[in-house]
């Protein structure tokens, strides 16, 4: 990480109060947009072992703002450095546009990277620091001071930062100098801006206010972004659709309430958002726990044993059958109400349940069942 003074307590919650991006943002601002398409990449670092990534294909739409979204060692970054050109695919092509940039190296490529660390210049000052780009370009293809100097003070409207020029990026918070990386980064006007974990090392209340910030940056800049998070609620409040990946492939790509309604596996299911799972069987048109019956199977569910699956928000409080007898763990109130930590009996991990009654560790409750969704037993 960037040497500097690290941000007090004050600076932080300050930093939190990140103001909504003008909407007269300059036009020179404003980008098309590159279209991205990686076919059938493969990637192995050696050794035994399954591939990095396997097979992967994916398209990325001018303008859109894409996550991809994984556990550690799902291939996330593998992917986003391989589009960058920072790793050699074994197999598959990469395109911008209809360029194939395959075997162009990165300094070609026309790319702006942001990573969770800043990767700031300690002796540069933020002004300094986001003219860099532009101005260590070949003379023939290097704008006029002039031209560096107006660019810069609009990219520091843009990030909120008119005012912090001249200091350095060791006396700035850890939020203002992942703006001012993004300034950097946006100033040589890529054709397509990759983020690593970008606030990945911030405190939670600053990332969620940058998370808010960088949506309406991309609104008004209409830059093609892609950007890794192991974070859900990150990829589901920022993204237009999400990659999930898994060692090494994608499991499903969707728009966020596609891939948290409709998860295309177990994976995704588990993966995106709380889940509770049962051991169920599904047969004559029902979905049965302990050989209980609990809703109606729907059509095309696979028959015989499967696990059923979950979300918090499908689940009250109830009587009489099709219940699902469970155990509370713990009983608290929330900002948004009183909420009851709940085992399910036959399931692995506890789930959240908004509750109306006062509960005590111990006590059974029955849950009735809103939705589910099935998967077959792996």
């Amino acid at each position: 990480m960037t040497a500097g003074f690290a941000p007090s307590t004050l600076s932080l919650r300050r930093e939190a109060q990140v103001r909504p991006v003008e909407a007269a943002a300059p036009d020179r601002l404003r980008h098309a947009g590159t279209s991205v398409r990686v076919d059938g990449i493969i990637k192995r670092y050696g050794g035994p072992g399954p591939a990095a990534l396997e097979g992967v294909s994916l398209a990325i739409e001018p303008g859109e703002l894409l996550a991809l979204l994984g556990p550690s060692g799902s291939g996330k970054t593998t992917l986003l450095r391989v589009i960058a050109g920072l790793e050699i695919p074994d197999g598959g092509r990469v395109f911008f546009g209809s360029q194939d940039t395959t075997d162009i190296a990165v300094q070609r490529r026309g790319v702006g990277f942001v990573f969770q660390h800043y990767a700031l210049f300690r002796h540069l000052t933020v002004f300094e620091n986001i003219a860099y780009g532009l101005r260590s370009r070949p003379r023939a293809h290097r704008p006029k001071e002039d031209e560096i100097r107006r660019r810069v003070e609009r990219l520091l409207e843009l990030v909120q930062l008119p005012d912090l020029a001249k200091r350095y990026p060791g006396q700035l918070s850890g939020g203002q100098r992942q703006r001012v990386a993004l300034a950097r980064a946006l100033a040589v006007e890529p054709s397509v801006l990759l983020l690593d974990e970008p606030f990945g090392a911030l405190d939670a209340q600053v990332r969620k206010d940058l998370r808010r910030w960088l949506r309406e940056i991309h609104r008004e800049t209409g830059q093609t972004t892609i950007f890794v998070t192991h974070d859900q609620d990150e990829a589901l409040e920022l993204a237009d659709r999400i990659a999930i990946l898994n060692k090494g492939r994608i499991e499903q790509v969707g728009a966020p309430h596609e891939v948290q309604d409709h998860p295309a596996s177990r994976f995704v299911m588990s993966f995106v958002g709380e889940t509770a799972r049962l051991a169920a069987e599904v047969a004559g048109g029902e979905v049965r726990v302990a050989g209980r019956p609990v809703i109606a199977a729907e059509p095309g569910w696979p028959q015989g044993p499967v696990d059923l699956c979950l979300r918090p928000w499908d689940l009250t409080v109830g009587q009489g059958p099709g219940t699902l007898p469970g155990t509370v763990r713990e009983w608290r109130r929330t900002g948004r109400g009183t909420v009851a930590e709940i085992l399910l009996d036959g399931a692995e991990a506890p789930v959240e349940v908004k509750v109306t009654d006062v509960y005590e560790p111990g006590d059974r409750v029955a849950l009735a069942v809103g939705a589910a969704r099935v998967f077959p037993r792996g």
